[in-house]
């Protein structure tokens, strides 16, 4: 992915602000900075992204129930 500038970011070793442009690494889940002023770089790690379960997202336990037929009565036979 293309170098971006991070507005209104401040390099924590010279202090200068809009001088860090990062890039994200998808490979190592990281993005990497570095300063345009002083060479300053570093690496900032995330987590892999997972879906968080929701209602929609769990299996559904009625999927798993065998259907069975219903047998529909008339009320004005008697049995």
């Amino acid at each position: 992915m293309a170098k971006r500038f991070i507005a209104g970011a401040v390099c924590p070793k010279c202090g200068c602000q809009d001088a860090i442009r990062a890039e994200r690494d998808e490979a190592r889940y990281a993005m990497l900075r570095e300063c345009v002023e002083c060479g300053f770089t570093d690496v900032l790690y995330d987590a892999p992204q997972t879906e968080i379960p929701t209602r929609v997202s769990e299996p559904n336990p009625l999927d798993q129930i065998e259907a069975q037929p219903v047998r529909i009565m008339d009320p004005s036979i008697k049995h």
